[in-house]
Formats: structure tokens, C-alpha cells, sequence
């Protein structure tokens, strides 16, 4: 593949610069004090910021750093309930687009698919004991809530909001260790965006 300079130097990441609000959150999940899965509605701020060209040897890797917070409804005004940091990256010569991600409730993961330069949609998956793709998480969720597989899209859509969806498959000790989904979804639109030489803060 050729390689890409310009405006689309990040390729199937350009258009996630900036920042990002929605308000139509749905996360599935089963609830510990309910005991039952159930939806629940929410709102997320996010953040992608560039970072510089990261080499490793002859390996270019051009990437995004970010930040994901959510509320649920009726809770804007206390601690979010879901907090992330990571990077998204993308190498053009192998097309490998990467999520390397920790989540604030002791779990990381770095998961991967393909994707070339214009694509506005592109999945990653990742699965525990994979030695590229693979996920950790922490000694007390491993006996209780064990992560046995995550997947994941963003999406472009036509009229400049992105839609993210993610499923984790978790093995509950509360549900005598029967495997679930827990899904989230939202869209999100663009409330500023970056451009260089701004200041990002």
C-alpha cells in the first residue's frame, strides 16, 4: 500500500479528531443488586487527539490517543460509572487497525482488525490468551465476572455523527457461570474540533 500524507495521514482514524457528546447511550448488563440484566440509558463525553508517528524498528504506526466518560441518566452530576483511556492506532502497510484500551475498573485489552485509509467503518476483536489481541483484567473480576471475549465497531455516519458498538462476553459467577453479553451503543456528534497548531486544552 502506498503510503498516505496529508490530511488523511491517519487514515480510517482522521475523522474521530475532536471532541464528542451523546446522549443515547444503551449499556445491557446484569446488575449485582437487582440481580437481573437489564438496559440502562446514558451520556458520554469523548476526546481523540493525535499523537506523533510511533516507530518501532521499520514498523510506522500512526494512532490517536482518547478518553471515554459516561453518566447515566440522572447521575450528569456525579462520577461517571464507565471511565477509559487508551489509543487507537493504524498501520498502513498492514492495514492493522489496533484499540489498546484500560478501563478504570482494572481490565485492559488490545484488540485488532483491517482497515485501509477511507474507510469509515472498521471492528476489532479480541480474545483472552492471545499473545497480539488478548485481554487482562484484574484477580477478583477473573473468579467473578471472567472476560471471555471482546468485539467492537466504530462507524462514520453520513451526517457527521459516529456510532460506536461493543459486546463483552463474560462469564458471572453470580449466574453460576452461565456466559452473557454485555452490550454498549451510542452516537455521538461533535461538539469541537482540533486542528494543528491549536491548543488542545
Amino acid at each position: 500500500m502506498a503510503n498516505v500524507h496529508g490530511p488523511r495521514r491517519l487514515g480510517p482514524l482522521t475523522w474521530l479528531v475532536g471532541e464528542w457528546e451523546g446522549d443515547t447511550g444503551t449499556d445491557v448488563s446484569y446488575h449485582n443488586r437487582d440481580d437481573e440484566t437489564t438496559p440502562t440509558g446514558y451520556f458520554e463525553k469523548a476526546w481523540f487527539r493525535p499523537i506523533p508517528l510511533q516507530e518501532n524498528g521499520q514498523q510506522r504506526i500512526e494512532g490517536l490517543t482518547y478518553g471515554m466518560k459516561a453518566w447515566r441518566h440522572g447521575e450528569e452530576a456525579m462520577d461517571p460509572f464507565h471511565d477509559e483511556v487508551g489509543y487507537l492506532l493504524w498501520e498502513p502497510s498492514t492495514r492493522q487497525v489496533i484499540r489498546n484500551v484500560v478501563f478504570g475498573r482494572g481490565i485492559a485489552l488490545m484488540a485488532g482488525g483491517e482497515a485501509d485509509a477511507y474507510d469509515n467503518s472498521f471492528s476489532f476483536k479480541a480474545t483472552p490468551g492471545d499473545p497480539n489481541y488478548g485481554i487482562l483484567q484484574n484477580k477478583y473480576l477473573s473468579g467473578r465476572a471472567e472476560l471471555r471475549g471482546f468485539e467492537g465497531t466504530f462507524t462514520f455516519n453520513e451526517d457527521e455523527t459516529f456510532t460506536y458498538t461493543q459486546t463483552l462476553v463474560l462469564k458471572l459467577g453470580a449466574l453460576g457461570g452461565v456466559e452473557m453479553d454485555h452490550t454498549d451503543t451510542n452516537t455521538l456528534h461533535r461538539v469541537k474540533r482540533y486542528h494543528p497548531g491549536s491548543e488542545f486544552n
